[in-house]
């Protein structure tokens, strides 16, 4: 099913955007504690089987065709594809946050966008970098250095000797996402609505996540506080379902570049959230990391001017 593609970000994408960066830096803080409660890659298999149960709720609703057979040609096998990348990437993410800090991890999770720019050009000629955009992306490439080199070297490592392990796999999920992304916007899957290629994201998580957990010997608890209930519900309902959602439909009818621009605020929200209610640290070297590559992914997305 085609999708009309808007050239510029209009007032209703913007507040989406706003909404869900507040939201998705939140929940990186909430996710990590309620692992003290329950195992890591258990906690994303039981949020990811919720937020199916919601997304194949909402496509019967909304008249979506579940099966393969209607799709597009490949389209299921993009699907497949994305939703391996997703199941990884949020593996990477709840493993992450046992070694290192919420605010540090969604620095290299929301490195992403520097992702999308350098292997999206590879597809998509017309994305290529130009001018400015390429010191834009070195900036970049600095700031997720530099954040690494604080998490090796500075006062938090102390506390967090493993902080550059949860590091890696913060980057590595975003490198996820992005390949996710690129997925999406350059084959059959991009002709699906946005519900069923979130339905293959988070459907697919909900099959590879469990054997992931129980790979990894992680108790499978089902005694829970109320508190971790209701984290999984949030994550699953308004993280998984509503914001990702949301995000998809972004996806389908605004200019991707334009869209990554927006999501590095995730990072600065995990910052005031972390330090808020977890009382983590925000060393000089994680804030230097932070506007090195906000502006690296601004420089990158800027459009070249016109001669």
């Amino acid at each position: 099913m085609p999708h009309s593609r808007k050239p510029h970000l209009d007032t209703l994408a913007i507040a989406l955007l706003l909404a869900c960066c507040m939201f998705w830096g939140f929940q990186q803080v909430l996710v990590k504690a309620t692992v003290a409660e329950v195992a890591p890659v258990f906690q994303a298999f039981v949020r990811f089987a919720l937020a199916t149960v919601a997304v194949t709720a909402w496509c019967l609703w909304r008249g979506v065709r579940l099966s393969m057979a209607a799709e597009p040609a490949g389209a299921a096998r993009a699907g497949l594809l994305a939703g391996a990348l997703f199941a990884g990437e949020f593996a990477c993410i709840y493993l992450g946050l046992q070694y290192t800090t919420a605010s540090r991890l969604t620095v290299f999770l929301y490195a992403s966008p520097f992702w999308v720019a350098l292997l999206l050009p590879r597809f998509i000629p017309g994305e290529r970098l130009q001018g400015w955009q390429w010191l834009g992306l070195a900036a970049a490439f600095v700031g997720v250095g530099l954040a690494l080199g604080d998490g090796l070297l500075g006062p938090a490592n102390a506390a967090l000797p493993q902080a550059w392990l949860g590091d890696l796999l913060g980057l590595a999920a975003g490198l996820m996402w992005a390949l996710t992304t690129v997925v999406i916007r350059t084959t059959p899957l991009a002709r699906v609505a946005p519900a069923k290629q979130l339905l293959y994201q988070v459907g697919v998580s909900a099959v590879v996540l469990p054997a992931l957990s129980l790979g990894l010997g992680e108790p499978w608890v089902w005694q829970f506080s109320t508190f971790a209930w209701g984290s999984l519900l949030v994550q699953a309902l308004v993280g998984a379902f509503v914001s990702y959602l949301a995000w998809m439909w972004m996806l389908a009818h605004y200019p991707a570049t334009k869209i990554s621009v927006f999501v590095f605020l995730t990072p600065v929200f995990a910052l005031l959230f972390g330090a808020w209610w977890l009382g983590e640290p925000v060393t000089t070297g994680l804030v230097a990391a932070l506007v090195l590559v906000a502006a690296g992914i601004v420089l990158v997305n800027r459009r070249p001017a016109v001669a």
